[in-house]
């Protein structure tokens, strides 16, 4: 299968490159600062040169705190690009699986969120990529859209790298009990992502690794399963000033692509994997 990745320099679009090619896919994909979804033209041109059977997009503005002091910005990015995107996908015959996020979501919920429950995001970047879903909805014939939440992947900076960074300088570790999440292991998601899209059936799908967890018991874990012992505080949000507003309760539940075969690991198995693969 022939497979455009969008983002394909990013932390997610580096592994789904990796994976897919593994996979024995065809991978190409384009990223800044040579390739840019806000021109349509230019999105338009290369899936004709490259004549892809699927479109990954996984290109965004994430800085969810960046979003929130540029909201227009955050609209402009993830809701234009990804219309550039459809519209493009829809021209060359191509199915698109847009990336989307938990954030969606305004977290008011008493149990894991599922794929078909109203969107309702309550900060600028749930609310461009609320957007985004509504405009693959829209304008792409043949169209999945994929939730994940709390997003790391090898390399850079990510929860994990920063925990592990502070607890080995000796500093104080203090996290928030008040945020609960589905961490996600990045390897595993474009696995699973490779399983789904090789199914190719449209829809809504959440994929995200199982279980949850407050950020603060997935810092003790991180903590515990590195082999270290250094305490973590537990805190509340209030004691940080941050632009945005996460969603307090946001868990992803997989309820259709579990119904196709494809299921993720629990988050604590996912962490001891990266743990063992990139940090020991």
């Amino acid at each position: 299968m022939r497979i455009f990745i969008t983002g394909s320099e990013g932390q997610l679009g580096t592994v789904l490159r990796t994976s897919l090619a593994q996979a024995g896919h065809e991978v190409a994909g384009g990223d800044l600062p040579d390739w840019n979804m806000m021109d349509g033209a230019q999105v338009e041109a290369s899936l004709r040169a490259f004549g892809p059977d699927v479109v990954l997009h996984a290109a965004a503005l994430t800085n969810v705190d960046y979003c929130a002091e540029h909201p227009q910005e955050a609209v402009r990015i993830n809701g234009v690009g990804t219309y550039n995107v459809a519209l493009a996908c829809r021209e060359v015959g191509a199915q698109i699986v847009a990336i989307s996020s938990n954030e969606v979501f305004d977290g008011a919920a008493d149990r894991p969120y599922e794929e078909y429950d109203p969107r309702h995001p309550i900060n600028p970047y749930g609310r461009s990529k609320a957007v985004a879903e509504q405009i693959v909805e829209r304008f792409a014939p043949d169209y999945m859209i994929v939730r994940t939440a709390w997003l790391y992947a090898p390399g850079g900076t990510n929860f994990i790298h920063k925990i592990l960074e502070r607890a080995r300088s000796g500093g104080p570790l203090r996290v928030v009990t008040d945020e609960v999440g589905s961490p996600t292991y990045a390897v595993d998601l474009a696995r699973a992502l490779g399983q789904l899209i090789a199914i190719g059936k449209p829809g809504i799908y959440h994929l995200a690794n199982a279980g949850a967890c407050s950020r603060h018991a997935f810092a003790e874990a991180i903590v515990e399963l590195a082999g270290l012992d250094t305490p973590v505080e537990p805190i509340t949000s209030d004691a940080f000033d941050r632009p945005s507003t996460p969603p307090a309760y946001s868990p992803l539940v997989n309820v259709f692509a579990a119904a196709l075969g494809v299921e993720m690991p629990h988050w604590r198995e996912a962490v001891a994997a990266y743990l063992d693969e990139h940090e020991s």
